[in-house]
């Protein structure tokens, strides 16, 4: 496995493996790697030539400075986690490499509608943070496939309008939620709860699935209301959003007619920590 942290061996690392016409395989991280994002890897090195793995905490998608000063770095785990799966290349860079200017934001990428809302409004900047930092990584390293977890569902449909309105020729390519054997999706954040915390934490998803279940006899609104008032009563859990949503636009809906497509998607503070998950409620036959 190469450990490549300047841009010039980036380049070099490519060039070569585009003259050797091989398919390149993208999995962009902010490091402190669980199972989720080794799964993503092994999903790339199943399709592609070559698995290249990003790790750069990226700060021009942080809106709170002290989120970014707390979240999790373990570089040198990071590279022990992922010699044994197969990864061929991992780049490292730090903050001046990538952003040589200082990390401004000087371009402002069309995202579309799937933007505006959840995340977007609580998060100003962040979508645009974002697609700064992706589309930069798929300029270096011009991945034929890059891999992403559905547990950032919204941040998925951004990064599919960010890469059709610049013209990106790269596949985007979803991957299930991971989850632990409790039901908690798994996330770097998960490593900032107590033991308390991390005790309660998996009520999230199970109430989730109680709202699939209540939702086959209510309505949206209902369902909604419902999903809120199960986790808002667990200690030290506060729901800061939940939307019903459809799949496609990501777009709220009132009712489950609107769309054979609607997915759950939810931020719940618990204790100090913003944890994100979804659900499906109605899938397409053809999905």
């Amino acid at each position: 496995m190469k450990i490549i942290k300047s841009l010039s061996e980036l380049e070099e690392w490519v060039s070569h493996s585009y003259q050797r016409g091989l398919r390149i395989g993208l999995v962009p991280t902010m490091g402190a790697l669980h199972e989720g994002h080794l799964s993503l890897v092994r999903r790339a090195r199943k399709e592609n030539d070559l698995v290249a793995v990003s790790i750069f905490v990226n700060p021009t998608q942080f809106n709170n400075p002290t989120d970014l000063e707390t979240y999790p770095r373990d570089e040198e785990r990071d590279f022990r986690l992922l010699a044994p799966e197969g990864t061929d290349m991992v780049f490292a860079p730090s903050v001046s490499e990538i952003y040589p200017s200082g990390a401004v934001r000087e371009k402002i990428f069309d995202l579309g509608a799937a933007a505006e809302v959840m995340e977007g409004p609580r998060r100003p900047g962040h979508f645009q943070g974002v697609a700064q930092i992706v589309s930069r990584l798929f300029e270096l390293i011009r991945p034929h496939n890059a891999y992403f977890g559905e547990k950032d569902f919204q941040q998925i449909a951004v990064i599919r309008n960010m890469v059709a309105s610049e013209k990106m020729d790269v596949n985007i390519i979803a991957c299930p939620i991971r989850r632990a054997d409790d039901g908690l999706a798994l996330s770097s954040r998960n490593a900032l709860l107590t033991p308390e915390q991390r005790a309660v934490a998996p009520s999230i998803y199970r109430h989730l699935q109680q709202g699939v279940d209540y939702s086959h006899s209510h309505g949206v609104s209902d369902t909604r209301a419902y999903v809120e008032e199960l986790i808002n009563a667990e200690p030290e859990m506060k729901v800061e959003y939940f939307e019903i949503v459809d799949g496609r636009t990501l777009q709220p809906i009132e009712e489950w007619g609107e769309t054979d497509y609607s997915v759950g998607c939810i931020t719940v503070y618990c204790g100090k920590v913003r944890l994100i998950d979804n659900i499906a409620f109605r899938l397409p036959a053809e999905r």
